[in-house]
C-alpha cells in the first residue's frame, strides 16, 4: 500500500502509465489492455494512447473492475502441471497456464519467464511489469532450481562440463551449480522411486534461455526424461499443491525486490 506521490496528485497521467503504476499490467501490457477495449474511464472505453486522466478524479476500470494506484501490484506462485503451456492464451486451443491463474480478478497477471509444456514446478506471475523483467536478467543472477530424471546411469564426474560452464549451439552457458540427488530428494520426478537405468541431478542456473537445462543435459548424453523447477530466487514451492496457485507474503515480495535489485 502506498499514498499518492505529489506529481500524481497535481499532473494528469497518461492512462497506460497509470495502469502500470497500479499494476495491472506492464506499459506495453496496458497499452494492449487499452488496444483491445478493455479499459474505461468514467465509463467510456479508452483506445487512444495519449489519453490522460486525473488519478483523483477519474473512475478507470478494466474489465468491469475499478483501478486506483493504491490497490498495489499482484504476485502470486502456480505450481504448474505437465500438460499446460505458458502463454495467456492460445490459437490452437491447447491448455494453457491462464486456466489455473485468477486473470478475472487481475486482468494484467503474466508469467515471469516460461515453462516447457512438459515441465513441471515454480511459476511466479505479477502485474508488476518492472520486476519481473528485472528478474529474468541475467545481470541479476537470480536462480532458479530444477531436478531432473535423466537417461542413463549420470556420474558426478559427468557434470564437470555444465560447472565449467558448456557451450551450446546458441553459445556458451555460465557454470551452473550440479549435483547427484538420492531418491528422498527427486520425489517431485520420481514419486515411486528412481526407475532403472535413471538419474535424478538438481542443476541450478541463472540464465533462461528456452530449453536450456534440457539441452545441457543432453549435450552431456543424458537426456532428459522428466523435469521440474522447484525454486525461483529466494523463493520455493511450499504450502502449493500441483496445480495450484497462492499469493506471495509481504515477505517474499521484499526477498524478490531485493534479488531484482542485485
Amino acid at each position: 500500500m502506498r499514498s499518492l506521490t505529489e506529481d500524481e496528485r497535481l499532473v494528469p497521467m497518461r492512462l497506460q502509465r497509470f495502469l502500470a503504476r497500479a499494476g495491472v499490467a506492464s506499459r506495453r501490457g496496458s497499452e494492449g489492455l487499452m488496444t483491445a477495449g478493455r479499459v474505461t474511464v468514467n465509463g467510456e472505453v479508452k483506445t487512444e494512447m495519449g489519453t490522460k486522466i486525473d488519478p483523483l478524479v477519474d473512475r478507470v476500470e478494466v474489465d468491469g473492475r475499478p483501478v486506483s494506484l493504491i490497490a498495489g501490484a499482484t504476485y502470486l506462485v502456480l505450481n504448474k502441471p505437465s500438460g499446460y503451456v505458458t502463454t495467456m492464451s492460445d490459437p490452437q486451443g491447447r491448455p494453457c497456464i491462464a486456466d489455473l491463474v485468477p486473470t478475472d480478478r487481475y486482468p494484467g497477471l503474466y508469467p515471469v519467464g516460461r515453462l516447457d509444456k512438459d515441465t513441471t514446478g515454480f511459476l511466479l506471475f505479477t502485474t508488476d511489469g518492472d520486476l519481473g523483467q528485472a528478474l529474468l536478467h541475467p545481470s541479476h543472477h537470480v536462480d532458479k532450481t530444477y531436478i531432473a530424471l535423466v537417461d542413463g546411469i549420470l556420474r558426478d564426474t559427468e557434470l564437470e562440463p555444465l560447472r565449467h560452464g558448456i557451450t551450446l549451439d546458441d553459445g556458451p552457458c555460465q557454470p551452473a551449480i550440479c549435483r547427484i540427488l538420492s531418491q528422498r530428494e527427486a520425489i517431485e520426478v520420481a514419486p515411486a522411486g528412481i526407475p532403472a537405468h535413471t538419474t535424478a541431478v538438481e542443476v541450478i542456473i541463472h540464465e533462461g534461455r528456452k530449453n536450456q537445462v534440457k539441452r545441457m543435459l543432453s549435450a552431456i548424453h543424458h537426456p532428459v526424461i522428466k523435469l521440474h523447477r522447484s525454486t525461483f530466487g529466494p523463493l520455493s514451492l511450499n504450502r502449493v499443491d500441483r496445480g495450484s496457485w497462492r499469493p506471495l507474503d509481504h515477505d517474499e515480495i521484499d526477498l524478490l525486490l531485493h534479488a531484482a535489485k542485485h
